[in-house]
Parts: C-alpha cells; structure tokens; sequence
C-alpha cells in the first residue's frame, strides 16, 4: 500500500527526530528510520511492509491512503537547544484599556510586516513548530490582512491571542489560523470590572461562533480580587463550550496594574487558584531548567527578548536574524536559583522567572507557585 504524509502533519528535526501534528498540536518522537520514511512520503508517497506501524500512523492521522501534493521540508538540525514556540507581539495598538495589562498606555508600533516574514521564514527553517500571535490586540495590527494571507503558506501551527472583540463571522471566515485563544478574566462582572462593561457577552459569543467555524479555542484567565469566588462556574462554562485549553495565571505587578494594586491578591491567596485550568502547560520546558526553554518573543520594534516580559532585556534585533539572538539566549538552570533544594522544584521549574525576580529577586522562588504547591516561605 502506498501512503502519504498527512498534510496537517510535518516531520522536524529537534534534539531528536520528530513529527508535528499541526492540528492536534502533538509531537511524536521517531527514531531516524521511521523519519526518512515520512520525508519520503513527504515527497510523492512511501511504502512499507511493517502493518503495525502502518495501522496506528493510519489511525491516528498521521498517514494517508490519499495521494497528496509533494511537499518538501527543510531537512537540517534545529539549533541546540531548538527553538519551537515563537511569541509575536504585532502591535502595542489595543481598543481596550485593561486594568491588569502589563503593557501600560500602548506605543503607536507596529513590527514591520517584511521584518516579520523573514522572521517566520528563519524558524520555519530552525524546525520551529508553533507560533503565537499577540498584542495588545493583534487583530489591530495595520497590516493583519497581509499577515493572514501569507500565514497559508506556513506549515506551523497558528495561535491567535485575542480578547475576541473584533472577531466578526466575515472575520473569521477568513482567518489561517488552527487555534484562537480567547482572554476571559472571570464570569460577567468580574471580567468587566477588568476589561469594561459589556466585554464579556462579547468575547463568548466570538468564543462561541469560532468554535462552530471549526477552530480549536483555548482561553487565558487572570486570577484578580474580583473573580476568586468565579473559578467553578467558569470552569463549567468553558468545560460546556468545548474549550480545547484553559491557562490560568496572576497578572505581572507591571504597567497599568501599578495605578491598581488591590486587584493583586497575595501569593497565599492567588496560588491556591493556580491549580485551576486544563489541557495545556509551560511552553517548552526542559529538564532540569526553568520555563521557556524553547521559546523566544518578538517585539513591536523588532527586537527579540526572552518573552514578552522581557522587553528591557533584548537578546538583539530581527535585523541581525533569528537564529543569532537565540543562541544568545541562557536558558535559566535550575541549580541557580536558590530554592533549587525544594522537593517541588522539577514540577514548578521557577515559576514565572519574571514574576520571581519582580518579588523576590533574581534568583529568588516565585512564591504564587510556591503556594499553589503547598510550599510556604513565610
């Protein structure tokens, strides 16, 4: 029987061989046999006489008895460590004012639209498999429509982060993204206290008409004074919506925040809600290092930082290529920091390094995770 390379699915080359699934967000570990094997059905079809491998890549979508169009992937190893998820802050642009956003009063910067190609086209190259597109509001970015066309011809996958207020049916119709996630910051009046009267109402019905269009949605919740009595019935409700992923976390004590702090709760308050959510984690991370292993941002101006966070610590600029600020990049070792002796410390990996350094210093634990861990530093 001839087979073909699912066209959701793309082989990557990391620490060790793999093959993403687009669509599911899945990443399967090969050994270099059985990778050879999806390049060349890859490249115009591939037999084979193991049925059972056949049988479970036929199950689970990864082959298909369908013939498909020749596709080619760059076939070179990924940076070491690799570089898979890709935070791209288009714009500081947003038509919301956010009590808890860490941005503050939005700059007028929007990246470069051919900056940005490039970019997208260097960690396709770098074997990258999953870019996040945000903001401020990314559906503001000026040149969003440009954006979306060119994003068909990206075999990655595509995260759109939004609070879901510009997101109408002609809207989505033409978005070429696989997953749109939705901020939602409690029930109706607590998330309205944070993001403005009426908010709500709106993001669920886009939540709700992106869903029926057949994209995954996913949503990010901030634990604030106002919404701690919320978690349950939200959970419900997003459990009841068909919410792919749920991401729960406390606001960074940054930008707009700082004119608001009493909707901060403590850490022995706000960790015990950290155990809320479902479905996902951190983006890459590593044994015996901190979050973000394997993710880098880029900024409105262009320039690439650890995350979002991170903005007055820049790795360097797009003008001197991915790959050269990556590699600048120190992964965060978890021997540094001086919990390193916890009992919890592999399962925590830090917490937020940002947050951490923010309240207790640079090396210091992040004691919202610490609590929601049942670990008191007090």
């Amino acid at each position: 029987m001839r087979v073909y390379l699912s066209p959701y699915c793309i082989p990557r080359r990391l620490e060790f061989p793999a093959l993403y699934d687009v669509h599911r967000d899945e990443l399967y570990e090969l050994d270099e046999r059985s990778y050879q094997f999806f390049l060349t059905a890859a490249k115009g079809g591939a037999e084979t006489d193991d049925k059972e491998f056949l049988e479970y890549c036929l199950s689970e979508g990864l082959l298909t008895e369908l013939p498909q169009p020749e596709r080619h992937y760059p076939d070179m190893p990924s940076p070491i460590p690799s570089l898979r998820y890709l935070e791209v802050l288009l714009t500081y642009r947003c038509n919301l004012r956010c009590r808890h956003c860490y941005i503050g009063e939005p700059e007028e910067k929007d990246i470069p639209l051919e900056q940005l190609m490039g970019a997208l086209e260097e960690f396709n190259e770098m074997q990258g498999l999953r870019v996040l597109f945000s903001g401020g509001e990314p559906l503001m970015y000026r040149y969003f429509d440009e954006l979306n066309e060119a994003l068909k011809t990206y075999p990655l996958r595509k995260v759109l982060l939004t609070n879901g207020l510009l997101l109408t049916e002609k809207r989505l119709m033409r978005l070429n993204f696989q997953e749109i996630q939705f901020s939602i910051d409690g029930l109706e009046h607590s998330h309205d206290i944070i993001r403005g009267e009426g908010t709500f109402r709106k993001t669920i019905d886009a939540l709700k008409r992106a869903k029926a269009m057949g994209f995954d949605v996913s949503v990010a919740t901030m634990i604030h004074s106002a919404n701690l009595k919320d978690f349950e019935p939200l959970q419900d409700l997003l459990q009841g919506l068909g919410v792919r992923e749920w991401n729960v976390d406390v606001p960074v004590p940054e930008g707009r925040l700082m004119e608001h702090p009493h909707l901060t709760p403590p850490p022995e308050v706000a960790g015990d809600y950290l155990k809320y959510g479902f479905g996902g984690g951190m983006h890459g991370a590593e044994e015996g290092y901190g979050c973000g292993a394997h993710l880098v941002a880029i900024m409105p101006d262009a320039t690439v930082a650890k995350c979002g966070f991170y903005t007055s610590e820049p790795l360097g600029h797009l003008s001197e290529g991915l790959r050269v600020c990556w590699q600048r990049l120190k992964p965060v070792c978890l021997d540094s920091l001086s919990c390193r002796d916890c009992p919890e410390v592999k399962q925590c990996r830090g917490g937020c390094r940002y947050r951490a350094e923010r309240c207790t210093g640079r090396n210091g634990p992040d004691l919202y995770r610490c609590f929601a861990l049942g670990v008191s530093r007090q």
